[in-house]
């Protein structure tokens, strides 16, 4: 899961603003707002704890702006408040229940839907703060992707500026980066749900947090498919099912990127495809086929575990040759 976030030296060039957006969410006015920032910049070396701590002095805490059952750490309550605030604003949750998966890109969280949204159990992507900003090889992904903003919208199309920055890749220009990453998994999810494909139902995106169907129940989530065992009938239905998954990506012109046993649920005898951020465009990025046959060889892997024999390379290429009808240029 990475060093802990509490310990991490701010970077307050790409942070600063968001912290400004975060006191003034706790009320803070704005002559109180310019010394805590004059604070801010004269000590750079402090940590994402210290400055968390000078927040939460006389501020409002976040059971104040939604309930949460979920024990966080002042820290860790610090992002899931400014995450999450969106989603209960909106009167989409009502309570922030548990913990479900920690990871080096994001944490997931069990959240409770409120009434105005038929009630239920939900899943929360919070992404941590800077990891997006530094994920290794993600260019390798992004090649030929077009970067859009929280509607979904190109960049490119509306504004120079957010080009630039980009370009420059100046703190503005990593925040519309990280955001375009995250975007684009809600984007693909919900296309993907549209199309009948076995992925969670998208409920809602925010700037750094996705809303999303939880697949499980109050007492456990679903587990990852790496961490089951199966019969061998079973294996080979399931297998059946992820390539069609696969097959409907492809069909939209998309590779999963980053698919393994560890990025597929199993529930009641079912399997939900997760982690949708490193999505690949498979006729512009030179890359592609690549990475689909890297897909479907880490797929095969954990299924030959469980009694199925099946050809990667061979079926790699038929989804290929079936789907995108372009040439290998990588054999």
């Amino acid at each position: 899961m990475g060093a802990s976030p509490g310990r991490e030296p701010l970077e307050f060039s790409g942070d600063m603003e968001r912290y400004d957006r975060l006191a003034r969410s706790m009320g803070y006015d704005d002559e109180k707002g310019s010394e805590w920032r004059s604070h801010v910049q004269s000590n750079r070396k402090s940590t994402q704890t210290q400055v968390v701590h000078s927040l939460m002095d006389g501020g409002r805490t976040l059971d104040e702006e939604f309930r949460m059952t979920y024990k966080a750490a002042r820290h860790e309550a610090i992002w899931l408040g400014e995450s999450l605030r969106n989603f209960a604003e909106r009167a989409l949750i009502d309570d922030v229940m548990a913990l479900v998966k920690g990871g080096k890109e994001a944490n997931v969280y069990l959240c409770r839907l409120s009434a105005a949204s038929n009630a239920g159990l939900a899943a929360a992507k919070v992404y941590r703060p800077r990891s997006l900003r530094n994920l290794r090889n993600d260019k390798m992904y992004r090649e030929g992707r077009e970067l859009i903003d929280t509607k979904g919208v190109a960049i490119k199309q509306r504004n120079n500026r957010e080009m630039r920055a980009i370009a420059n890749k100046s703190s503005f220009g990593q925040e519309l980066t990280h955001i375009s990453w995250l975007m684009h998994e809600y984007t693909t999810l919900a296309r993907l749900h549209a199309a009948g494909a076995a992925v969670p139902r998208p409920i809602a995106a925010a700037e750094n947090a996705i809303l999303m169907e939880y697949v499980g129940d109050k007492q456990r989530p679903a587990p990852v498919l790496h961490g089951v065992g199966l019969a061998s009938a079973e294996a080979a239905r399931l297998l059946n099912e992820v390539l069609r998954n696969v097959g409907i990506l492809l069909s939209m012109g998309l590779v999963h990127g980053d698919l393994s046993a560890y990025n597929v649920l199993y529930w009641q005898g079912k399997i939900t495809l997760i982690d949708f951020p490193q999505v690949t465009l498979t006729e512009s990025n030179s890359n592609a086929w690549r990475i689909l046959r890297r897909d479907v060889r880490r797929v095969c892997e954990y299924f030959a575990l469980q009694g199925v024999d099946a050809d990667a390379d061979r079926l790699a290429r038929q989804l290929w040759d079936e789907h995108v009808r372009l040439p290998v240029t990588d054999a």
